[in-house]
């Protein structure tokens, strides 16, 4: 029973997923709002590298899922490509889009996450960035304007175990939101 409700969940995450492909320029609107947002902006002028993933679809009934495809760049250039899967039990209801990039402090930690399969430990935690009123999704990429409502997030990003995790909530509602369980793939471009 929870198994097939699972695989349910799992595939209605691929759905949504797949209706909204990440193209090349999705990426780099991610990075941008990134970028404008002061929690994760400083990360880009001392990480070693960075994966980030424009859509990952959120969903469940106390079984819940997450599935989302990303890019993995070592100091600004492009090295291959990532995709995050989440299980997760225990009280949580509802689904949710958001965007999410993963910083790499030095080489270590970049290896770490791309010497095969990675997940992130009980302990892992994100920053939720809120963006202001003119920050918008659609199907031509995300935008956002540099206002960024920095009481919303919930601490002041800062290296975990050599990673630092920020999010922005694209659509949708959800009661639990962590990141604590997320696994990672890599291929190398």
């Amino acid at each position: 029973m929870i198994t097939k409700r699972l695989f349910s969940i799992l595939a209605l995450c691929t759905l949504a997923l797949g209706a909204a492909p990440a193209w090349a320029d999705e990426y780099q609107s991610t990075i941008n709002i990134f970028k404008k947002a002061v929690e994760s902006a400083k990360f880009f002028g001392n990480a070693y590298g960075y994966a980030v993933f424009p859509n990952v679809g959120k969903g469940g009934v106390v079984v819940g899922g997450a599935y989302g495809k990303g890019r993995v760049y070592q100091q600004g250039n492009y090295i291959g490509d990532s995709s995050l899967t989440q299980l997760s039990l225990g009280f949580q209801l509802g689904g949710q889009g958001f965007s999410q990039i993963v910083f790499f402090e030095n080489e270590a930690a970049l290896k770490r996450f791309t010497a095969g399969e990675f997940e992130f430990g009980a302990q892992a935690s994100a920053v939720a960035i809120t963006l202001g009123a003119n920050a918008k999704a659609g199907t031509g990429g995300a935008t956002a304007g540099a206002s960024v409502d920095k009481s919303k997030a919930s601490t002041v990003g800062a290296y975990n175990d050599g990673m630092a995790i920020f999010t922005v909530v694209k659509g949708g509602l959800m009661y639990e939101a962590t990141v604590a369980g997320q696994k990672f793939t890599f291929k190398h471009r």
